[in-house]
């Protein structure tokens, strides 16, 4: 809602000095979210002026059509001759009034405008259209042709009001009674303690039988409506100045003098109207809902196929107006037209006034079937004020007789199904309790009748809710509104006070340390949506029987075409790798951690909770059974270089064994040494694949996988070549971890190296070697690592060399060579026995 702040002091005395942003402050004070305070004619100097044309030379020989025109501005250039501009529009004609810009004057946006030769003409200035003014378009697609009755020279910054400041204000979806001039002011008046004059005070005359006859058949759906006429409207009549500027600043375009003044109301009161051309409706007004397939040409020219739940207004020919959002073309407001012989204007002269008011969850749905918003239907699915209908109609009778010479009929319909008040008992404390603080009742009545209730009772409060307030059904309700008016920033700060010893859980800690640890390695962070498409999955290359294909569908999902919660992290962080490859990002290093949803099948159908108090156990825990097993996993990709070349020396792609490494990275934060062997696991090369176990209670169980990605998968998904992945189960680490990670115990004696060469089949993991070599080593083994593969026909066919470096340590004392030597040998031993091996030179 647009908001003109020289509007709104019509309602409200707001103090002189109060500027846009200080309303701004008071109006964000009471729960008004102001967004923007719009300055209009920031920088706006004069002269600018109102001028007639005299005479207009019309210059040839120029790609687009050019004018030489003359201008009376009065005495506004200081000599009172007349003032020479070159213009290149063309809707105005000898004798019309113009706005006139003179040299020396600022435009908006810093335009200074100077004579200049231009066309081989010079031209003293410039005349103006609505848009180089900052107005906005006006409907004429050219400069502003003002009525005659201004005189040569009058300020045009005054007479057009091109200095003003606008607040653009966003309303939720329950205060639709701030959709209004009236609904805003009556918020400024509570905020700054000052009177409100109401527009909807009006003097209405009570209807009578011989009104426009109107007919509902729908009670429940228009249960109030309001029918007036004017007649002998003058064709010709336009609107105002006034009235076309504050359109504007509203963001509406004028149109013609009935429509503006229908949009005019509708912005000061918030009672959406329509205006038809009498001479086009035939007999009875009716509200019924539509019938299937009837058609209807709405005022934008497009022709909509009714459903049976529309409700629609009609006349004795058929539907002529969706109810509440827009009309139809067969009533609309004849535009005026000269007849070329006689010269008489002929256009509407005769005007039915509706003012309804419609059912609101009606409305919205028939708004969002046809896709069809219009101010009506945002401010009927806000919430009306039905009571300010005949006000509304009231107010656009006047403005019709005022503006357009018309004569409102004596006739005055109104259809009204009864009700009465609504009201709501509460206690007198309730917002006392619900916001902590002693309000006392003095407070909370004061403060609900600021807002337009009625309060009667003691402890125990008995409230009339006013029309206007659709929104307020409940205690709750008006405590809000005692609270936001006293003030939000006045409520007590209290920080809840955790009992003692609750920190984050192991699991907790854990995620976050596999976190800083891979983020420590040179992975960045990518979170990614938790939704995939069953179509990824076929492009990853999963067997029909894969569990990973038994998906949990979801019933409203955000994209049609990711209608399934993921059962990996793969798919969304191979997404992100390729847009951000896609972007010049070639050497990526992302990871996620985050769950996965992995349906089992004995999930039983969700329980609907009670929101009247807390579920019990037996209710949360039948709500935990419906839900999927959800683990949590971590997963990285890679692609480009892992190493970067420089003067250090060359870079290096990644592959697959940092892929395993980053496996490793995770697992250590758990206290965790993975066993790495060779697997066939898709969306992985099936040489390329490696399985990652932990052993969790004496057994080695399956806790993820990496390597790098099959060809067929990188095509499938447009990835870079050779792009790499691994993800793993972090909370089957958490369980083969055996709880907290201890921190190791640094000896301060010297270690002891032994290095030791075994040949094997080529065949032998070399995992599986280093197992065996651990534990033939004993206590006295601090670590063991590869650090040379070799082949050739030194070691024969089919065989290869496996060095390993083995350090020896003990926490006690100084090893012996003996003590070392005896380690190795038994290392050597066990590996020999376990898988083969012979030792390289023996």
């Amino acid at each position: 809602m647009r908001v003109p702040l020289s509007w709104l002091r019509e309602y409200v005395d707001l103090p002189a000095g109060e500027s846009g942003r200080d309303v701004q402050a008071k109006l964000v004070a009471t729960g008004l979210e102001v967004e923007t305070v719009e300055q209009l004619g920031a920088g706006l100097k004069g002269p600018l002026v109102v001028g007639q044309v005299l005479t207009i030379e019309e210059l040839e020989g120029f790609k687009k059509p050019i004018r030489f025109c003359t201008v009376d501005v009065g005495r506004a250039n200081g000599t009172g001759e007349p003032q020479e501009i070159v213009c290149g529009a063309r809707n105005f004609a000898v004798g019309d009034k113009v706005v006139v810009v003179l040299p020396g004057a600022v435009l908006p946006g810093d335009f200074k405008i100077a004579a200049r030769k231009t066309y081989g003409k010079v031209s003293h200035g410039m005349i103006c259209s609505g848009d180089e003014l900052g107005m906005g378009d006006d409907g004429s697609g050219g400069i502003i042709v003002l009525p005659p009755e201004y005189e040569p020279g009058t300020d045009a910054i005054e007479l057009l009001q091109l200095v003003d400041e606008v607040l653009d204000i966003a309303v939720t979806a329950n205060r639709g009674d701030c959709l209004s001039m009236r609904g805003i002011a009556r918020e400024a008046a509570i905020a700054y303690g000052l009177p409100l004059r109401d527009p909807a005070l009006l003097d209405v005359p009570p209807p009578n039988s011989f009104g426009y006859p109107v007919k509902v058949a729908d009670p429940l759906g228009c249960d109030r409506f309001t029918a007036r006429t004017v007649v002998g409207l003058n064709p010709e009549a336009r609107s105002p100045i006034w009235l076309q500027r504050r359109l504007q600043k509203a963001g509406m375009r004028p149109v013609s003098l009935a429509v503006d003044v229908t949009n005019y109301v509708m912005l000061e009161l918030g009672q959406p109207l329509h205006a038809y051309d009498r001479s086009r409706v035939e007999g009875t007004i009716g509200v019924r809902r539509a019938e299937a397939g009837e058609k209807l040409t709405t005022l934008d020219g497009a022709q909509r196929v009714l459903d049976a739940e529309d409700l629609v207004i009609t006349d004795n020919r058929g539907v002529i107006g969706l109810a509440g959002v827009m009309g139809g073309a067969n009533t609309e407001i004849a535009d005026p037209q000269t007849d070329p012989e006689t010269g008489e204007v002929r256009g509407t002269t005769e005007v039915v006034v509706e003012a309804a008011h419609f059912d609101a969850v009606s409305v919205a749905r028939t708004a969002r079937r046809h896709k069809l918003s219009s101010e009506a239907s945002k401010r009927f699915e806000r919430g009306v004020d039905p009571q300010a209908a005949s006000a509304a109609a009231q107010r656009t009778v006047d403005l019709l007789v005022l503006l357009a010479g018309g004569t409102a009929e004596a006739g005055v319909t109104e259809v009204v199904s009864p009700s009465g008040p609504r009201t709501i008992t509460m206690r007198a404390d309730h917002p006392d309790r619900v916001a902590g603080v002693s309000y006392g009742r003095e407070t909370v009545v004061r403060r609900l009748q600021q807002v337009g209730c009625d309060v009667y009772g003691q402890d125990e409060l008995v409230v009339t809710v006013p029309s206007w307030r659709p929104d307020l059904t409940d205690p709750n309700d008006l405590a809000e509104e005692v609270i936001r008016l006293e003030g939000y920033e006045n409520l007590p700060l209290t920080l809840p006070r955790p009992p003692a010893g609750r920190g984050l859980t192991e699991r907790q800690r854990l995620h976050r340390r596999v976190g800083r640890a891979l983020a420590g390695a040179g992975y960045v962070e990518a979170p990614t949506y938790p939704f995939f498409g069953e179509a990824v999955l076929d492009q990853l290359g999963l067997e029909e029987d894969d569990p990973r294909r038994r998906t949990v569908k979801l019933v409203n999902p955000l994209s049609d075409e990711e209608p399934a919660l993921r059962t990996t992290l793969v798919p969304g962080l191979l997404g992100a790798l390729r847009r951000n490859d896609g972007r010049g990002s070639h050497d990526l290093a992302l990871f996620e951690t985050g769950l996965v949803f992995r349906p089992t099948g004995d999930e039983k159908p969700s329980v609907r909770l009670p929101v009247d108090r807390r579920p019990t156990d037996e209710e949360i825990a039948a709500l935990d059974a419906a839900l999927p097993e959800q683990p949590r996993r971590a997963a990285v990709v890679l692609t480009g270089a892992r190493e970067q070349a420089g003067w250090w020396g060359k870079g290096r792609p990644a592959d697959w064994a940092d892929a395993i490494e980053a496996g490793r990275i995770v697992a250590r934060e758990a206290g965790v040494e993975l066993i790495v062997r060779q697997d066939q696991h898709a969306p992985w090369h099936p040489g390329r694949c490696a399985a990652l176990l932990a052993v969790i209670d004496g057994e080695e169980v399956l806790v993820g996988n990496a390597g790098e990605l099959h060809p067929r998968v990188i095509k499938a998904l447009g990835l870079p070549e050779r792009t790499c992945a691994m993800e793993i189960d972090l909370d089957r680490l958490q369980r083969a971890g055996g709880g907290v990670v201890q921190a190791p115990r640094i000896s301060t004696y010297p270690v002891a190296t032994q290095d030791v060469a075994l040949i094997v089949d080529a065949s032998v993991p070399a995992a599986e070697v280093a197992g065996a070599l651990r534990d033939g080593a004993g206590e006295l083994l601090e670590s063991l690592r590869l650090f040379d593969v070799f082949t050739g026909e030194q070691v024969g066919e089919g065989k290869k060399s496996l060095a390993y470096a083995l350090r020896f340590r003990a926490p006690d004392r100084t090893l012996t060579a003996d003590e070392a030597s005896a380690a190795r040998d038994a290392a050597v031993a066990v590996a020999v026995e376990r898988t083969g091996a012979v030792l390289r030179g023996a």
